[in-house]
């Protein structure tokens, strides 16, 4: 996770405190300190914002192409599909003109609600990449612990860093977004209108790229309920075609007032309250 997405986080939910469902043997810190996936086969349970996974997998921690960071945190788990379409996208990126990207959190080894930070990332579906392209990245795990990027937005939200952003950040979203099991990439809507302006004509893949506060230095991939997976929880239907014409509303309208990157608050803040659906009490509970 990057620094702009637990930022964003805590100045939403900083007043708000977690809460598994009333009732249940299962406590709030049962989700991050668990170790472990279940066995049995892949399940993603229910929301990405209110779920759980079983039968998660470990991304390994560096491939062709990418490299996990603060893997500390222990949030490098996923639904099966979701770690084959990290580590396709890297050998996509190391057969392109890209260069290595920073991984930052999936979900937690059950997923379920995090201790801090996201209020998401908690059916195994989500992932953020950091906007790194173009650099040479290659870092023992220990210096990637402590690992930043630079934003590529301008702090008051309106525009581009143009000595930051590169046609390598826009190549790597789009290869990122192309697959048919993406559901839906949030990126800062300046980052949204720059695509707009330099897609070109083939720009179908720009329809999953949504503009959502924060999100400056990384962009958040989130894949779609497979088929046959029941318990898995769909987001609502993109509206249709490539969603530029909405950006007269991030910059001449009321969505102006979300542009401004967050700010740093205290630590001690905590992801919203959340009913999770019943069968997440097993998947934690379980050996």
């Amino acid at each position: 996770m990057s620094a702009g997405c637990c930022r964003l986080c805590s100045s939403l939910l900083v007043f708000w405190t977690l809460l598994i469902l009333p009732g249940t043997p299962a406590q709030a810190r049962d989700w991050w300190t668990v170790r472990h996936p279940t066995a049995g086969p892949p399940q993603a349970v229910g929301s990405p914002a209110a779920g759980c996974l079983a039968g998660g997998v470990a991304l390994p921690l560096e491939g062709p192409g990418y490299q996990v960071v603060r893997a500390s945190r222990e949030r490098y788990f996923g639904h099966p599909r979701l770690i084959r379409y990290i580590r396709d996208l890297g050998r996509q990126i190391v057969g392109s003109t890209l260069d290595t990207v920073y991984v930052g959190d999936l979900s937690q080894p059950r997923g379920g609600p995090m201790s801090y930070g996201h209020a998401s990332h908690q059916n195994g579906l989500d992932v953020d990449i950091w906007l790194t392209p173009g650099r040479p990245l290659m870092q023992p795990a220990r210096l990637r612990e402590t690992i930043d990027v630079p934003s590529v937005v301008t702090a008051d939200g309106t525009a581009i860093v143009r000595t930051v952003w590169s046609n390598g950040h826009a190549r790597l979203i789009s290869l990122a977004a192309r697959p048919p099991e993406v559901d839906r990439i949030f990126v800062h809507p300046a980052i949204k209108r720059e695509l707009c302006r330099t897609a070109g004509g083939n720009r179908d893949w720009l329809h999953k790229v949504r503009p959502w506060r924060g999100h400056s230095a990384h962009f958040h991939v989130r894949l779609a309920c497979a088929p046959g997976e029941k318990d898995c929880l769909p987001g609502r239907p993109l509206p249709p075609g490539d969603g530029c014409d909405e950006m007269d509303h991030y910059f001449n309208g009321p969505g102006r007032a979300l542009l401004p990157l967050p700010k740093e608050l205290p630590p001690g803040h905590r992801p919203p309250r959340v009913a999770l659906p019943e069968s997440c009490t097993g998947v934690v509970k379980a050996p």
